[in-house]
């Protein structure tokens, strides 16, 4: 069952990556690895500029296919679920990116794609 839409998924994109940018540094992430404290957040940065040049609702300039969108946050979401095994990411620092890949793909998994109306 397929119900994120475009429109959802638009208005999600901000908060993530302003949670992506902030949430690293408020919880004290880097305990484990350096780079657990500083990829989270030039992701977030990533998926500002993403966001801001998607063609969605949200997006300010969207020359950006929406279907690259989802594309860009599924290989980020799997990504995060590989750091913590290829850096040796431990506690905390595994965690949030363990959460924060499996959430990216469920809500991937979730959408329809673009002009899609009818549940999958």
């Amino acid at each position: 069952m397929r119900f994120v839409t475009k429109t959802i998924h638009a208005w999600l994109d901000y908060p993530v990556a302003l949670a992506l940018l902030v949430l690293p540094f408020l919880l004290g992430l880097g305990s484990s690895h350096p780079l657990a404290l500083a990829i989270s957040p030039v992701v977030g940065v990533a998926a500002v500029v993403l966001t801001v040049f998607t063609d969605h609702q949200m997006g300010l300039f969207r020359v950006l296919p929406y279907r690259l969108h989802l594309a860009v946050d599924l290989a980020v979401g799997l990504l995060f679920l590989i750091l913590p095994v290829a850096l040796g990411f431990t506690g905390l620092d595994a965690a949030f990116y363990l959460v924060n890949g499996a959430a990216v793909v469920a809500v991937i998994g979730l959408s329809k794609p673009d002009g899609e109306i009818a549940s999958a």
